[in-house]
C-alpha cells in the first residue's frame, strides 16, 4: 500500500508540473491553443483524482502500480513535448500536424490510463462505499446496473451515478451568489435550500460550484445530486434507497414504503453529514417524501419556480440572480473574443453591448449567442444585434425572451445543422443521447452520403455549445471510425426550444413521456401528425390495441422509448416510407417485445437500433427485409433467440452490411448462420464480456471490411479461417485480455491496412507469418507488445497508445 500510495503522489506532482507548464505556454502558442485546452481539462480531471485516491488510503493492485510508472513515463514525456510545441513556426504546418497528434495521443493514454488501468468506473466508487460502509457497519453489497449502455458500479458517494455535473469552461459572476448561497446552507436551522429561477440563469451550475468547494466538501462527506425533471418519484426514492444503503431493494416497493425505508436509513446514519441535491424539481412534492429533520443532513433544490405547496420552518430560498452588465460584457468577451490574434473583426463597444443586454443578464443565452457569432465577419454581428433587438419586447416574460434570444442563434446555422438540432428534441429529458442513434438519424434523414458528414454536423452544434459530448469520437479515417463511445446532452432549455421550434414545422411529431397509451390527438389524426416525417413517441406498456389505427404515411424516422418490462410494436402497415427505427427501453429490466413480425412490413426500413430489449426470434420474420444496411443492438438479452434460428437469412437480410453488437452480456457467440450473410461489410461485437467464440465460418463473409472484437475479455482464440477475410481492412482486438495467439496463417489477409491489439496482455509472440503482411500500415499496441513489431518498424507505423476513453461521464469536477 505504502508504494502504491507514493506513485499515486509521484503522478499527482509529474501532471501538477505539466499542467503548469502547459498553462505558461498556452497564451504564446496559438498553433496548439485548442489541443493545450483539452490537455488542460484534462489534467485537471487528473489531479482531484489522485487526491481522492490518497484520502481515502485504500490498496491498490500489482497491475495499478505498474500502471501508475508507465503513466508517470507519459507524462514527463508529455513536459518536454509542450516544450517543443512553443518552438513551433506558425507556417510550419507539418511540425504542427505531428505534434499535435502527439499532444492528443498524451490526452487519451491519461484518459484511457484513469478508465483502463485504474477500472475507475468501479475504483473510486468501491473504495467509496467501503468507507461510508465502515462507518455504518453495515454489510457492503455492490449493486451493478445499466445506465445507457455502460455498467457502473452503484455508489454511495458523490461520484457514478450521483455525479456533481461538470462546470463550464468560464464562469463569470457566480462568486458573491455562492458566498451567499453558502451561509444559507450553513445555517443551523435550514434543512431544505431552495435555489429558484427561470431556465438559463445558471441555477445547475451554481450548486454544482457549491458542491466542489472544499468547505462543503469537508463538512458533508457523502453528497448525493440527482436530476430530478419529471422522473416519477418512487423511481428517485429506489435510486436513493441503493446510494445510501449499497444494495438493490425491492421492485415492488410502493411510494409509502420506500419513502418510510428512505427515512429510516436517514437515521441509521449515525449522523454522519449528508447533502441531497435535487436539481430541476417541478414538482415540489418530492421535498415532502425527502424531508427528514435528523442531524447532518440537508436538502438543496432548484426550481423554475419558488416551492408554494411547502413551507417548513426549516426551509430557505435563494433567487439567483441574472449577471450584471459588467459580468455579462465579461462572459460574452471571454465567450466570442477568446482567440486573440486570431479573431478577424471585433466589435466596437456599442455593437457588443447592444447584443449583450439583449441577453438580460442569462448566461446561457451569453454563452450560446457569443459561441455562434465566434470569428463571424461583421456582419453577422449587426444581422444578430437587429434580430435580438426586434425580438425584445416584453423584459418580464423571461423563458419567451430566453427562447427568442436563443432563437436567434440558430439562424447563423446552415439548414441541415439547423435541422439536426431540432431532432434532438425527440430524445427524453436530461437522458444521454447516443451519438450512433443521431447519426443514424441524419443519415437517413438528410440523405448523407458518409456517417462523418452527420459527425460533423454534431460537432458543429457542440462548438456552438448547442450540445455537450460526453465521452470520447476515436479521429481515424474512414476504416475504423466509430462513435460508440460518444453521447450527447442538452440543457433543459434548449430541448425545450427544439421542441418549441419543431411545432412551427409540419416534418416532427414529438410526444412526451406519458403513464401508457397514446394521447387524443393522435386518434384525431391532426394535420401536423399525419405529415411528420421525424416521429418520437415515449410511453409505459404498450399492447397492440393501444396503438389505434396508427397512420404515419411520412415518417422516415420512428423513436419508440418506453419504461417496460413487456411492449408491444405497433402496427407498421401505414408506415411504409420508414428508414430509421430506433426502440429504447429506459426500465430496469429487458423489455420482452412483441408484435415484432411487424417490422417485416418495412420494405424500406434501413437501420434499426434497439436497446435494453429481450431479442425476439427471427422465426418471426417471413418477408425480406430488402433494404435493411445496419442492425444496431445494444444492451440486449439474447437467450436462445439467434442460436435456434433456422429460417434461411440470406432471404430475410439479402443486404446486411454492418452488424453492432454492444453490451450484451448473455452473448456467448455469434450463431452460424450470420456467416451466410454474404453482403456484410462491418462486424462489431465490444465490451461482451462473456463472447468466448467467433464462428468457426466467418472466412465466408468474404465482403468483410472491418471486424471489430474490442474488450471481448473471454475470447481466447480466432478462428483459422479468418485468414479467408481477403477484403479486410481493419481488425480490432484491442482488450481482449485472454487472447493468446494471432492466426497462423494471418498474412492471408493481404488487404489488412491497420490492426489494434491494445490490451492483449496474453498475446506474447506473433506468428511467423505476421511479418508478411504487405499491406499492413498501422499496428495499435501497448509498450510490452510493441517490441514483436520491431522487425517491421521500418515499414509500418507502430502506434504505441491506450484505451480511447474519457472521464467525463464520472463527474470529476475542478
Amino acid at each position: 500500500m505504502a508504494e502504491a500510495l507514493l506513485l499515486g503522489a509521484a503522478v499527482g506532482a509529474v501532471a501538477g508540473e505539466v499542467l503548469h507548464a502547459l498553462l505558461e505556454a498556452k497564451d504564446k502558442v496559438v498553433n496548439f491553443r485548442e489541443d493545450f485546452e483539452r490537455l488542460e481539462k484534462t489534467l485537471k480531471r487528473l489531479l482531484p483524482m489522485f487526491e481522492e485516491g490518497r484520502k481515502l488510503d485504500l490498496e491498490l493492485n500489482d497491475r495499478e502500480l505498474k500502471g501508475l510508472g508507465d503513466l508517470i513515463m507519459k507524462l514527463q514525456k508529455g513536459k518536454k513535448l509542450i516544450q517543443k510545441c512553443s518552438k513551433v513556426s506558425k507556417i510550419n504546418f507539418i511540425q504542427k500536424i505531428r505534434y499535435s497528434s502527439k499532444i492528443s495521443s498524451l490526452d487519451e493514454a491519461i484518459s484511457s490510463f484513469c478508465q483502463r488501468e485504474l477500472q475507475v468506473d468501479n475504483w473510486r466508487d468501491v473504495k467509496l462505499l467501503r468507507l461510508d460502509f465502515q462507518r455504518l457497519s453495515v454489510k457492503v453489497d455492490v449493486v451493478t446496473s445499466h445506465l445507457g449502455g455502460t455498467k457502473v458500479v452503484g455508489s454511495v458517494g458523490n461520484e457514478g451515478l450521483f455525479a456533481v455535473p461538470e462546470l463550464p469552461d468560464r464562469v463569470v459572476g457566480f462568486d458573491l451568489p455562492l458566498r451567499e448561497l453558502k451561509y444559507e446552507l450553513f445555517k443551523e436551522n435550514v434543512t431544505v435550500l431552495g435555489v429558484c429561477a427561470p431556465g438559463g440563469r445558471g441555477k445547475s451550475t451554481l450548486v454544482a460550484m457549491l458542491c466542489q468547494d472544499e468547505q462543503v466538501r469537508d463538512t458533508f462527506k457523502k453528497i448525493l445530486f440527482l436530476t430530478v425533471s419529471r422522473t416519477p418519484t418512487l423511481k428517485i426514492l429506489q435510486r436513493l434507497l441503493e446510494g445510501i444503503s449499497g444494495r438493490v431493494h425491492e421492485s415492488n416497493l410502493s411510494e409509502e414504503d420506500a419513502t418510510k425505508r428512505f427515512r429510516y436509513l436517514l437515521e441509521e446514519r449515525n449522523s454522519e453529514p449528508l447533502l441531497l441535491v435535487l436539481d430541476d424539481v417541478w414538482d415540489d412534492s418530492i421535498i415532502e417524501k425527502l424531508f427528514c429533520r435528523t442531524e447532518g443532513y440537508k436538502m438543496l433544490v432548484t426550481s423554475r419556480e419558488a416551492f408554494k405547496r411547502y413551507n417548513y420552518n426549516y426551509h430557505s430560498s435563494y433567487l439567483l440572480k441574472t449577471l450584471s452588465h459588467q459580468e455579462s460584457m465579461t462572459l460574452f468577451r471571454n465567450t466570442a473574443l477568446s482567440h486573440g490574434e486570431n479573431v478577424d473583426y471585433e466589435p466596437d463597444e456599442d455593437l457588443l453591448d447592444k447584443i449583450v443586454r439583449s441577453c438580460d443578464g442569462f448566461p446561457l443565452a451569453i454563452t450560446v449567442i457569443s459561441k455562434s457569432l465566434s470569428l463571424e465577419p461583421e456582419v453577422k454581428w449587426n444581422i444578430m444585434a437587429r434580430k435580438l433587438s426586434n425580438g425584445s419586447s416584453n423584459i418580464l416574460d423571461f423563458d419567451e425572451k430566453l427562447r427568442k434570444c436563443l432563437a436567434a442563434s440558430l439562424d447563423s446555422l446552415k439548414k441541415t445543422v439547423r435541422e439536426c438540432f431540432l431532432d434532438l428534441g425527440s430524445f427524453p429529458e436530461d437522458e444521454r443521447i447516443s451519438a450512433s442513434a443521431l447519426i443514424d438519424i441524419w443519415c437517413e434523414l438528410y440523405k448523407l452520403d458518409y456517417e462523418d458528414d452527420a459527425y460533423v454536423n454534431l460537432f458543429e452544434l457542440a462548438s456552438r455549445n448547442l450540445v455537450n459530448l460526453v465521452g470520447s469520437r476515436k479521429f481515424a479515417n474512414e476504416i475504423d471510425g466509430s462513435y460508440n463511445k460518444l453521447f450527447v446532452t442538452q440543457h433543459d432549455l434548449l430541448r425545450d426550444m427544439a421542441i418549441y421550434e419543431s411545432r412551427q414545422q409540419s416534418t416532427r411529431f414529438i410526444m412526451d413521456k406519458r403513464e401508457q397509451g397514446l394521447p387524443g390527438s393522435c386518434r384525431k389524426q391532426e394535420n401536423h401528425y399525419l405529415n411528420a416525417r421525424l416521429v418520437s413517441l415515449h410511453t409505459g406498456e404498450m399492447c397492440s390495441k393501444s396503438w389505434y389505427d396508427l397512420q404515419l404515411p411520412e415518417a422516415e424516422v420512428l423513436i419508440l422509448n418506453f419504461s417496460a418490462s413487456n411492449y408491444a410494436l405497433p402496427p407498421f402497415m401505414e408506415i411504409r416510407k420508414l428508414k430509421v427505427l430506433i426502440v429504447v427501453n429506459h426500465g430496469r429490466t429487458h423489455a420482452k417485445l412483441s408484435n415484432s413480425q411487424t417490422v417485416g412490413e418495412l420494405a424500406n426500413l434501413k437501420r434499426i437500433r434497439l436497446e435494453k430489449v429481450s431479442i425476439p426470434s427471427l422465426h418471426e420474420f417471413t418477408m425480406p427485409l430488402m433494404n435493411l444496411h445496419k442492425i444496431s443492438l445494444v444492451t440486449c438479452e439474447f437467450g436462445q433467440a439467434l442460436m435456434q434460428c433456422t429460417i434461411n437469412v440470406s432471404y430475410v437480410l439479402p443486404n446486411l452490411v454492418e452488424v453492432n453488437i454492444d453490451y450484451c452480456d448473455d452473448l456467448v457467440e455469434l450463431p452460424p448462420w450470420i456467416c451466410d450473410i454474404i453482403s456484410l461489410q462491418k462486424l462489431s461485437v465490444t465490451n461482451c464480456h462473456n463472447f468466448a467464440a467467433l464462428p468457426e465460418r466467418i472466412g465466408c463473409l468474404i465482403e468483410l471490411d472491418l471486424l471489430r472484437l474490442h474488450a471481448c475479455t473471454e475470447l481466447s482464440k480466432l478462428p483459422d479461417s479468418l485468414q479467408r477475410l481477403q477484403k479486410l481492412r481493419f481488425l480490432d482486438i484491442s482488450d481482449c485480455s485472454n487472447l493468446e495467439m494471432l492466426p497462423d496463417r494471418i498474412c492471408k489477409l493481404r488487404c489488412l491496412k491497420k490492426l489494434d491489439m491494445r490490451g492483449c496482455i496474453e498475446l506474447k509472440e506473433l506468428p511467423p507469418s505476421a511479418m508478411n503482411l504487405v499491406h499492413l500500415k498501422e499496428v495499435i499496441c501497448d509498450e510490452d507488445t510493441a517490441s514483436l513489431w520491431e522487425p517491421l518498424s521500418s515499414n509500418i507505423k507502430i502506434t504505441v497508445l491506450k484505451k480511447d476513453i474519457n472521464l467525463d461521464w464520472l463527474g470529476i469536477d475542478i
